[in-house]
């Protein structure tokens, strides 16, 4: 893993995360507990802080990042962010999926329980609605997010990846 420190901040984090080998940490990071950062991800917080909270999973190839002196990034608990995901100088609230590939930009809102389709595109300030899964290019509002959407995906990904970290801290 690469962790490193510029302008001053050094990346912090729990004892209980997991950092894969190839993960890298920059500057003005700071994560709670029980998260996981998944093999080529990064996480840059060179130009402004970077905020996740407990229990988030950052897998393979994601990119979080902020806009210089304009948007900085506030992840909450229980996030689940796909595989090769972009995340920018955003807020994504509690109980939240990004799908696989999807792109949310500078000044976007996540509502709590709220589901973005793989491959979806938020554009600057999109704000999603609490429990409302949006999908397509740019993301719309398909549908709410239904109690077993929230249970069976949402939740159940989030406590999987706590799961499959433990497997490599027993390495």
């Amino acid at each position: 893993m690469l962790i490193k420190s510029v302008r001053g901040f050094h990346p912090e984090y729990g004892d209980s995360c997991f950092i894969a080998d190839n993960a890298t940490l920059i500057g003005d990071v700071i994560m709670g507990e029980d998260c996981s950062v998944w093999f080529q991800a990064v996480i840059r917080g060179d130009v402004n802080s970077i905020r996740i909270g407990d229990r988030v999973n950052v897998q393979d190839g994601v990119v979080i990042h902020g806009t210089f002196e304009k948007s900085s990034t506030t992840i909450g608990d229980d996030v689940s962010i796909g595989h090769n995901a972009l995340v920018h100088g955003c807020t994504i609230e509690d109980k939240v999926l990004i799908g696989m590939g999807s792109i949310v930009m500078d000044d976007c809102v996540i509502g709590i329980g709220s589901v973005i389709a793989a491959g979806s595109v938020l554009p600057k300030n999109t704000v999603v609605p609490p429990g409302s899964v949006y999908a397509g290019v740019p993301a719309r509002f398909l549908k709410p997010t239904s109690k077993e959407l929230l249970e069976e995906e949402i939740e159940r990904i989030a406590k999987n990846y706590i799961t499959y970290a433990s497997w490599f801290s027993s390495e």
